[in-house]
Protein backbone atom coordinates (compact mmCIF):
# COMPACT_ATOMS: atom_id res chain seq x y z
CA UNK A 1 0.00 0.00 0.00
CA UNK A 2 1.16 3.73 -1.12
CA UNK A 3 0.98 6.19 1.28
CA UNK A 4 -0.72 9.02 -0.27
CA UNK A 5 1.81 12.01 -0.55
CA UNK A 6 -0.54 14.47 1.82
CA UNK A 7 -0.20 11.80 4.43
CA UNK A 8 3.49 11.22 4.54
CA UNK A 9 3.96 14.91 4.66
CA UNK A 10 1.54 15.97 7.18
CA UNK A 11 2.73 12.61 9.31
CA UNK A 12 6.00 13.73 8.83
CA UNK A 13 5.38 16.90 10.54
CA UNK A 14 3.79 15.82 13.20
CA UNK A 15 6.39 13.69 13.89
CA UNK A 16 8.73 17.19 13.76
CA UNK A 17 6.68 18.81 16.46
CA UNK A 18 6.73 15.92 18.25
CA UNK A 19 10.31 16.11 18.44
CA UNK A 20 11.50 13.40 16.72
CA UNK A 21 15.19 13.46 15.37
CA UNK A 22 15.73 15.31 12.02
CA UNK A 23 18.01 12.36 11.19
CA UNK A 24 15.28 9.98 10.95
CA UNK A 25 13.11 13.10 9.32
CA UNK A 26 14.87 14.05 6.46
CA UNK A 27 14.40 10.82 4.52
CA UNK A 28 10.60 10.91 5.16
CA UNK A 29 11.16 14.69 3.50
CA UNK A 30 13.06 13.68 0.95
CA UNK A 31 10.60 11.02 -0.52
CA UNK A 32 7.77 13.78 -0.27
CA UNK A 33 10.32 15.75 -2.60
CA UNK A 34 10.77 13.30 -4.84
CA UNK A 35 7.27 12.00 -5.30
CA UNK A 36 6.08 15.34 -5.53
CA UNK A 37 8.62 17.69 -6.92
CA UNK A 38 6.78 21.12 -7.04
CA UNK A 39 5.19 20.86 -3.35
CA UNK A 40 7.43 24.05 -2.36
CA UNK A 41 6.00 23.46 1.33
CA UNK A 42 7.83 20.35 1.33
CA UNK A 43 11.05 21.88 -0.24
CA UNK A 44 11.07 23.91 2.18
CA UNK A 45 10.80 21.30 5.13
CA UNK A 46 13.47 19.70 3.66
CA UNK A 47 15.64 22.56 3.79
CA UNK A 48 15.11 23.16 7.38
CA UNK A 49 15.89 19.74 8.20
CA UNK A 50 19.10 19.98 6.41
CA UNK A 51 19.80 23.23 8.21
CA UNK A 52 19.49 21.50 11.28
CA UNK A 53 21.61 18.91 10.70
CA UNK A 54 24.14 20.98 9.41
CA UNK A 55 24.02 20.13 5.67
CA UNK A 56 24.39 23.86 4.11
CA UNK A 57 24.77 22.58 0.99
CA UNK A 58 21.83 20.00 0.59
CA UNK A 59 20.07 23.05 2.39
CA UNK A 60 20.85 25.33 -0.29
CA UNK A 61 19.99 23.23 -3.28
CA UNK A 62 16.08 22.40 -1.32
CA UNK A 63 15.92 25.89 -0.04
CA UNK A 64 16.71 26.85 -3.72
CA UNK A 65 13.85 24.55 -5.37
CA UNK A 66 11.50 26.25 -2.62
CA UNK A 67 12.03 29.61 -3.90
CA UNK A 68 11.76 28.64 -7.80
CA UNK A 69 8.77 27.29 -7.16
CA UNK A 70 7.47 29.65 -4.64
CA UNK A 71 9.25 33.15 -4.37
CA UNK A 72 6.64 34.70 -2.51
CA UNK A 73 6.99 32.42 0.53
CA UNK A 74 8.81 34.16 3.74
CA UNK A 75 10.25 30.69 4.73
CA UNK A 76 11.81 29.82 1.58
CA UNK A 77 13.67 33.19 1.51
CA UNK A 78 14.37 32.94 5.27
CA UNK A 79 15.77 29.35 5.03
CA UNK A 80 17.87 30.00 1.08
CA UNK A 81 19.56 33.20 3.37
CA UNK A 82 20.40 31.00 6.55
CA UNK A 83 21.96 28.70 3.83
CA UNK A 84 23.87 31.24 2.20
CA UNK A 85 25.22 32.07 5.46
CA UNK A 86 26.46 28.56 6.04
CA UNK A 87 28.07 27.81 3.11
CA UNK A 88 29.12 30.90 2.03
CA UNK A 89 27.27 31.49 -0.94
CA UNK A 90 26.89 35.48 -1.96
CA UNK A 91 23.60 37.44 -2.26
CA UNK A 92 21.69 36.82 0.61
CA UNK A 93 20.72 40.43 1.62
CA UNK A 94 17.87 40.56 -1.20
CA UNK A 95 15.94 36.92 0.42
CA UNK A 96 16.18 39.03 4.03
CA UNK A 97 14.32 41.97 2.34
CA UNK A 98 11.95 40.23 0.58
CA UNK A 99 11.33 37.67 3.25
CA UNK A 100 10.88 40.92 5.44
CA UNK A 101 8.68 42.58 3.02
CA UNK A 102 6.22 39.36 3.04
CA UNK A 103 6.15 39.56 6.85
CA UNK A 104 5.55 42.83 7.25
CA UNK A 105 2.48 42.90 5.23
CA UNK A 106 1.23 39.40 6.35
CA UNK A 107 0.82 39.08 10.29
CA UNK A 108 -0.06 35.26 9.78
CA UNK A 109 3.44 35.28 7.85
CA UNK A 110 5.16 36.92 10.53
CA UNK A 111 3.87 34.67 13.67
CA UNK A 112 4.99 31.38 11.71
CA UNK A 113 8.10 33.14 11.46
CA UNK A 114 8.75 34.07 14.51
CA UNK A 115 7.26 30.73 15.70
CA UNK A 116 9.98 28.79 13.01
CA UNK A 117 13.10 30.84 14.50
CA UNK A 118 11.83 30.10 18.25
CA UNK A 119 11.85 26.48 17.29
CA UNK A 120 15.23 26.76 15.41
CA UNK A 121 17.22 28.44 18.07
CA UNK A 122 15.31 25.29 20.73
CA UNK A 123 16.44 22.37 18.55
CA UNK A 124 19.76 23.93 17.96
CA UNK A 125 20.65 26.71 20.64
CA UNK A 126 24.00 27.68 19.22
CA UNK A 127 22.88 28.59 15.74
CA UNK A 128 24.56 32.06 15.40
CA UNK A 129 23.36 32.28 12.10
CA UNK A 130 19.85 31.85 13.00
CA UNK A 131 20.58 34.53 15.73
CA UNK A 132 22.21 36.84 13.23
CA UNK A 133 18.94 36.65 10.73
CA UNK A 134 16.10 36.94 13.68
CA UNK A 135 18.40 40.09 14.47
CA UNK A 136 17.80 41.35 10.21
CA UNK A 137 14.62 40.43 10.16
CA UNK A 138 12.87 41.60 13.46
CA UNK A 139 15.67 44.18 14.78
CA UNK A 140 17.01 46.50 11.89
Amino acid sequence: MTIAIEELFDTGLKRYKEGESVATLIPVFKEVCDRSPRASSAWICLSWLYLLDDQGQLAYKAASKAVKINPQDPQARINLALAMLETGHKGLREHIDFAQQLIFVNNEWEEEVKNSIEDGLTRKPDWKNLTKVRKWLFEE
